[in-house]
């Protein structure tokens, strides 16, 4: 693990991390999911991929844009945070992290679906446990584990298509033995376009939601070498990713295959190695699709377990869950995402039609609503800071940004207007209220919080033990430290949790090298509050204690033996500790000390040591 903060420990190779970024949006979605499509447009389908994919680049070159300039581990929440409030940020993080475990339990059915294709007898819910927990165990080891995964199955997905774009070229091209050129197939059987040109911007719908996942390299690249140049490269190549591997795929399946055969809607890739005789097709493309949707099942592991880390970071999750092994893996939050896609595998095998069908809808417009945001995240925050500084830049800003964003609203308004998928854009509606309205809730109910009563001693105290951590170096600390008129030869002891919340590491590092990062704050926060203390003439000393700051002030009670604590936090509706009642319960744990309760603001390192120079 890396011992130095600022420097991101190399977990995911240059090799590795391009592979993600290659075959991220490559998935059961283009290996099955396109006969659909074709049999739902017609020929012109892959006018659908096109101006899908055209979306996805936009949406990635937005998201390019802000990442490269404000590297972040929260990436699209975190840009959503600083545009439009903390709400939103809530509200994207933990809707990204909703629609990823519901993808996990999904892909873990659909493998065990296709692993029943060769063992017939084997129940699904225990093949789909059994490929979640083996993705579980893969993330779980390390971020390096996962890349090599991750590189080897996005490999056979990328080799898959580009062995079927060789051959299927040949065949349409008259290179094939035997077969001369034909695209008769694009105009017969109905024409171009059998069901009108309403059928392209109603299969885009569909589309979309296959191409989703070219944001996971922005996520993993968090865990790179480095994060800007990986963030540039993966919207670069989403270009060309599309182009190739979604317009070209989809052009050639329907000159290959008449589009109203029933084969197409069944298995496409199937149907077309078939018809330019390929030995073992079936065998061949379903070992394929099992590659994929291993895959889409790892990034999914793998993204939901990272956003649930990020929101722990920001303090919008349970603290636990920003906890890394000696690995720097987030143990805790792949558990807790693991955990919630078994219980879809469940609901998959008890209620498919009702719980599962639910869990599935509810999600389904999230990503929709994913992309928005980021679109007017980006619009504001340009407006807002200008292009000066930009390294990556949206093209022609902001009229593209704007039409990105009202292409995205055109895709939610035909949801709306297809029968199918209306009941999943209103739940997916619901999903985020429920979101926001959880996000509100909490506030309310931190501001109807009471007040703590302050605590104090009759005589002037002879040890005090001080423990505060963002507010170490504040203002109000040092006044009430002056105003409890100490005895003049007492003695003072700082007690900093090394929490990766409160030092503000897990904002700012990923897994990987956060413990390195927060111990490295602490410290650094620690020895500035006693040089600071020092310069006010007290006698004081002080360490790092637990993370956990009831359990530091504790083992530093019962080593110390104070006589006044004073716990400073920050103001109630920014405050961990507040929400936890930290103050109170120190109390009730330390009945014969008084406990003190300080509200301050962190301020600049360098302004308090300023003041007392300058006093």
């Amino acid at each position: 693990m890396s011992g130095v903060p600022g420097g991101l420990e190399k977990g995911l190779s240059e090799r590795q991390l391009r592979m993600i970024a290659v075959g991220g949006v490559i998935g059961a979605g283009l290996f099955v999911g396109s006969g659909v499509v074709i049999r739902d447009t017609g020929p012109a389908a892959f006018i659908a991929y096109l101006m899908s994919g055209a979306l996805v680049i936009m949406v990635m070159r937005m998201l390019a844009e802000m990442a490269v300039a404000n590297p972040s581990t929260g990436s699209f929440a975190d840009y959503s945070r600083k545009a439009l409030g903390n709400w939103a940020g809530f509200s994207v993080g933990w809707l990204y992290w909703y629609f990823w475990v519901i993808i996990v339990g999904f892909e873990a059915i659909a493998g065990a679906k296709i692993v029943q294709y060769w063992l017939p007898g084997m129940p699904l819910w225990l093949c789909a446990l059994l490929l979640l927990v083996a993705m579980t165990a893969t993330n779980l080891v390390s971020v390096a584990s996962f890349g090599e995964f991750e590189f080897w199955f996005a490999g056979i997905k990328v080799a898959a298509i580009i062995i079927f774009l060789v051959i299927g070229s040949a065949f349409v091209l008259g290179i094939w033995p035997n077969k001369s050129m034909d695209f008769s197939n694009l105009t017969s059987h109905g024409g171009f376009l059998p069901y009108g040109s309403a059928a392209i911007t109603a299969g885009i719908v569909t589309v979309v939601f296959s191409m989703t996942g070219a944001e996971v390299a922005t996520i993993a690249a968090a865990e790179s070498k480095d994060p800007e140049k990986a963030v540039a490269r993966a919207a670069n190549s989403v270009i060309i990713r599309i182009a190739i591997f979604f317009v070209t795929s989809i052009f050639l399946l329907a000159t290959i295959l008449p589009w109203n055969d029933k084969s197409v809607s069944a298995s496409p890739f199937v149907a077309a190695f078939t018809e330019m005789g390929i030995p073992y097709a079936d065998h061949i493309m379903n070992a394929v699709v099992l590659t994929a949707v291993l895959s889409c099942l790892n990034s999914g592991m793998y993204t939901a377990s990272r956003m649930l880390f990020v929101l722990a970071a920001r303090r919008e999750a349970p603290p636990q869950l920003v906890n890394v092994t000696r690995r720097g893996v987030p143990a805790a939050a792949i558990l807790a995402s693991s955990a919630i896609g078994f219980l879809c595998v469940i609901a998959a095998a008890v209620s498919p039609d009702t719980v599962f069908a639910f869990l599935l809808n509810s999600s389904g417009a999230v990503i929709l609503f994913v992309y928005a945001l980021i679109g007017i995240s980006q619009i504001i925050l340009r407006l807002r800071s200008g292009s000066s500084h930009l390294r990556v830049r949206m093209w022609l800003f902001p009229v593209l940004s704007i039409a990105t964003v009202l292409a995205i609203l055109g895709v939610l308004l035909q949801m709306y207007l297809q029968k199918e998928s209306r009941s999943q854009l209103i739940l997916s509606i619901l999903s985020w209220a429920v979101v926001v309205g959880f996000y509100f809730l909490n506030k309310w109910y931190v501001s109807r919080q009471p007040a703590v009563e302050e605590s104090f001693g009759t005589a002037r105290p002879h040890r005090v033990l001080v423990m505060a951590n963002e507010t170490a170096n504040s203002a109000e600390l040092l006044n009430e430290l002056r105003r409890i008129e100490a005895d003049r030869a007492a003695s003072y002891f700082v007690i900093v949790p090394a929490s990766p919340i409160e030092t503000g590491a897990a904002a700012t590092h990923g897994p990987l090298d956060v413990r390195a990062a927060t111990e490295a704050a602490a410290q650094e926060r620690l020895d500035y509050t006693l040089a600071t203390f020092r310069a006010d003439h007290l006698d004081v000393d002080g360490a790092l204690g637990d993370y956990r700051p009831l359990r530091a002030l504790s083992e530093t009670v019962n080593s110390f033996h104070p006589d006044r604590i004073v716990i400073a936090t920050l103001p109630p509706d920014e405050s961990v500790w507040h929400r936890f009642d930290v103050v109170d319960r120190a109390r009730a744990e330390h009945p014969t000390v008084p406990v003190t309760h300080v509200v301050a603001t962190p301020v600049r390192q360098e302004e308090p040591v300023r003041q007392e120079e300058n006093a």
